[in-house]
């Protein structure tokens, strides 16, 4: 087909105007295919987003499953010493404790400023330009070891290059991103170099090994204990005593009796995490109990947001279709306002669902697995005992409604018993895990009809369809094209036969008039 011709020269006709009005009526089934497609595409995605708001729910009733959504707890202690938090399965109750000591990081610095006086040392310069400016002086060719604790005592030593290439700090950036768990820094003001643990805590046990220090290292090391002057002790005195500082345990009573030792500032008692900020002036009290009113906020989010999806679903698979309002095609969206378009599209796309049976089987299930009993254990074995139950109103399509006070007391009471009936075992499935299976199998039906974002056309019954309708649409379109071309060429030979008329008719009218 050629992209540009010029007919009616001959026959005064408006040749494009005629092929074109012909065209568009050769061109209705290919609109029909066009809008069939549109509508298919619709309602492919309409059920993708049926199965956007199912996954919502699935997530929360996997948190409905959990037991910290019933048994959250709430601590409050009487001095800001200590602050707790608690897990679900803490104990209630009040806890008594007594801080000795707080746990703290060790650390070993410079005894004196390690540059000359009256000269200025650059700690990002290579030493070798640096060296006459180092009061102790320094050995450019040297090795040095550090060497820190586990907590179970054991070693972890690495060794260091000093060489004249090198930058003070450098150096002391190989210490610090070491697995030495040492954090090494050099102080412009104080002209001072800081060594500290990154952990706190006591972890070399033995006083014999670098006098017990936790950063332990070779005293007769020049670079360390020369050039930036840091000693492992002091033997001023007459006997050695250790230089470095901190690395201490944290050390407390329990309940007046039990004596704990613990590296960190950080300690869990019977499901109760005790973090120690400072000594405590004697005992000090930490309470703990069920927060009831975060276990009423998780149910009430959980039914709130599945008498949402019910109203939702609901309200697709009775919605009116409306046969009269096909998509619009490309050509009649020009013709229309914005607004019209907008009203127009909103019928053509109303009943896409209208009583699909895999929505309406999803929703039958979901309002059984609210009030079919649960078999456990517990206290509780329906949702009406925990002030859940359903509206009166048939027209709601099975919402549920909560009594708050029922609620509460049924936590307050037995808070286990309430997260039995929502959980359950494999056996014996709770409200919340038969909705896991409820959901999972509508959302198994509604893929192999629609898919999902990430699944080849091919692999589902809609997306199958829109292949065929494409490929019918290409067909078509050749088609198209070859009568196309066919009314041109006709066209085209009237135009040819024409123009030879007029010839033979000048020519009889010149020789012959």
């Amino acid at each position: 087909m050629s992209d540009m011709r010029i007919g009616g020269l001959a026959s005064g006709m408006d040749i494009d105007k005629l092929v074109s009005d012909l065209m568009r009526a050769e061109r209705q089934p290919m609109n029909k295919m066009e809008q069939d497609k549109q509508w298919l595409e619709w309602k492919r995605d309409s059920y993708r987003d049926v199965n956007k708001q199912l996954a919502e729910l699935d997530d929360m009733a996997f948190e409905m499953k959990l037991e910290r959504s019933y048994n959250s707890k709430n601590t409050s202690s009487s001095d800001p010493a200590v602050s707790a938090t608690a897990t679900a399965s803490a104990g209630n109750g009040t806890y008594t404790l007594d801080v000795k000591e707080v746990a703290t990081a060790a650390y070993n610095f410079s005894e004196n400023t390690i540059t000359k006086s009256g000269d200025t040392f650059d700690p990002d310069a290579a030493l070798s330009s640096q060296q006459g400016k180092l009061k102790n002086g320094i050995n450019l060719t040297e090795t040095f070891s550090l060497t820190t604790y586990n907590e179970d005592g054991s070693k972890n030593q690495q060794s260091f290059e000093v060489q004249g290439d090198k930058s003070l700090n450098e150096i002391l950036k190989e210490i610090s991103e070491s697995d030495l768990g040492i954090r090494a820094f050099y102080d412009k003001s104080a002209d001072k170099v800081m060594m500290e643990r990154t952990e706190t805590g006591n972890f070399n046990q033995d006083d014999t090994e670098f006098l017990g220090a936790e950063i332990g290292f070779d005293g007769s090391n020049s670079f360390i204990s020369s050039t930036l002057d840091i000693k492992n002790g002091d033997n001023s005195s007459g006997s050695w005593e250790l230089n470095e500082k901190g690395g201490t345990d944290a050390k407390f009573t329990y309940n007046n009796g039990l004596n704990i030792t613990s590296h960190s500032n950080s300690y869990t008692l019977n499901g109760v995490n005790f973090e120690f900020n400072d000594v405590t002036n004697g005992n000090i009290k930490v309470d703990v109990s069920n927060n009831v009113d975060e276990a009423i906020d998780n149910i009430v989010e959980f039914v709130d947001k599945y008498n949402e999806v019910i109203e939702s679903l609901g309200d697709k698979t009775d919605e009116k279709r409306y046969r009269d309002f096909p998509p619009l095609t490309e050509k009649q969206r020009e013709d229309m306002e914005e607004r019209e378009i907008e009203l127009w599209e909103e019928k053509a796309k109303s009943g896409m669902l209208k009583s699909d049976s895999s929505i309406e089987s999803a929703l039958n299930s979901l309002r059984r697995d609210w009030y079919t009993p649960v078999e456990n254990s517990g206290k509780y074995s329906s949702m009406s005992e925990i002030g859940i139950s359903t509206t009166s109103n048939y027209l709601d399509g099975g919402k549920l409604i909560i009594d708050p006070d029922e609620l509460r007391a049924a936590l307050n009471e037995d808070a286990d018993s309430v997260h039995d009936l929502f959980a359950g075992t494999d056996a014996n499935p709770g409200v919340a895990r038969r909705m896991e299976e409820s959901i999972q199998a509508a959302v198994t039906s509604i893929e192999k009809k629609a898919g999902k974002s990430t699944t080849v056309d091919n692999n589902f019954m809609l997306g199958r369809r829109i292949e065929d309708l494409d490929k019918e649409m290409d067909d078509f379109q050749n088609r198209l094209n070859m009568i196309e071309d066919r009314y041109w060429s006709e066209f085209g030979a009237m135009e040819k036969a024409i123009s030879q008329m007029n010839q033979q008719s000048a020519y009889i009218m010149q020789n012959f008039g």
